[in-house]
């Protein structure tokens, strides 16, 4: 079962959001800068976490990531390991995946190349 959602683009950044089989996909389009980390950050947690959240991120269409997005994603990482769920990041373009392998976040967040494999893996 597949639902969307769709939040509000910030100019520099759109976030789609769907379920499959029970996990979030959040489909991110832009630059994740200081300017749209609080829309990240609120698309990504919930006001109360739930048990066994499963997040992929499918980053094809990020462009641009400082460390306002590293941020973002290692205090994402945490809520859902808390929960006993995970983060899994799919398809970051060379830019964004140099910065992700330059901080080691790659070591510590699952990183796949497709969608598919962050889905499945």
């Amino acid at each position: 079962m597949t639902e969307t959602h769709r939040a509000a683009p910030s100019g520099r950044l759109s976030i789609d959001q769907t379920r499959r089989d029970g996990i979030r996909v959040l489909t991110l389009r832009g630059e994740i800068d200081h300017t749209v980390k609080a829309q990240l950050t609120d698309a990504l947690l919930p006001d109360e976490p739930t048990t066994g959240m499963r997040i992929v991120l499918d980053l094809s269409g990020v462009t641009f990531m400082d460390s306002s997005g590293i941020n973002v994603l290692v205090t994402t990482h945490q809520a859902t390991t808390g929960t006993q769920g995970w983060l899994r990041l799919a398809a970051p373009q060379e830019a964004v995946q140099r910065v992700l392998h330059v901080v080691g976040l790659d070591d510590v967040i699952g990183c796949h190349p497709t969608l598919e494999q962050a889905l499945t893996t």
